[in-house]
């Protein structure tokens, strides 16, 4: 059984043109996705939620402008509207200082591992966003991942745990993690240590051979 290779993710940088218009940023579904405070089971305000909820109106932004209205109706909505874009961008910000900035240092060309660490270390928890970016970037290296590596936000557990620059002792981690099936991708990680990716894929086989079985 394969597990495709790990990929370099792809996007468009985000902020304000010249023009006063805005660019997008490729948005996947999970960036809408409610992370839940174990404290109280309300869903947390972070970077993700606010990224997604900015890029949502971006796109009612675009609709408008792209149809006949009166142009009374047309320059009070597209007020609203980008009220509400600023407002986020500002709630983005007092997450993290320079949010967009820091993003697209991320993004560049030119980012190198010792940078996407200093991002990672100084980033708070609540900004999953340039976590989960920093996590999937293939110049992250094994200090920066072993540090993500216990992180809330599983979705950053899980590039991790795929990451071709995690070391032994962050996929053994990894391994025994209770709040979702890690085991499966470390399982198929070059760098596990032979003897856990033995176990772990006998693991699998067993699971395979009870499904199979039912």
């Amino acid at each position: 059984m394969d597990v495709p290779q790990y990929p370099a993710q792809q996007y468009i940088p985000f902020g304000a043109r010249p023009n006063g218009k805005w660019e997008h940023r490729t948005m996947r579904r999970s960036d809408l996705v409610q992370y839940k405070e174990k404290e109280n089971g309300r869903s947390a305000r972070t970077s993700q939620i606010i990224f997604g909820e900015r890029q949502h109106l971006l796109r009612v932004l675009d609709s408008l402008e792209g149809t006949s209205l009166p142009i009374a109706r047309m320059q009070q909505e597209r007020r609203i509207l980008e009220e509400l874009i600023h407002a986020r961008t500002r709630e983005l910000n007092h997450i993290n200082t320079a949010w967009d900035e820091k993003i697209g240092l991320v993004l560049s060309a030119e980012a190198k591992p010792e940078m996407l660490e200093k991002l990672a270390k100084q980033a708070p928890k609540e900004d999953f966003y340039l976590l989960r970016l920093i996590s999937e970037h293939p110049r992250a290296n094994a200090k920066t991942l072993q540090r993500l590596a216990r992180h809330p936000y599983a979705a950053i557990r899980e590039n991790v745990a795929r990451h071709p620059n995690a070391d032994a002792n962050t996929l053994q981690f990894l391994s025994r993690d209770k709040t979702q099936p890690l085991w499966y991708l470390v399982a198929f990680n070059p760098n596990t240590p032979t003897p856990l990716q033995r176990k772990l894929r006998d693991r699998l086989k067993r699971l395979g051979e009870l499904q199979t079985s039912h």
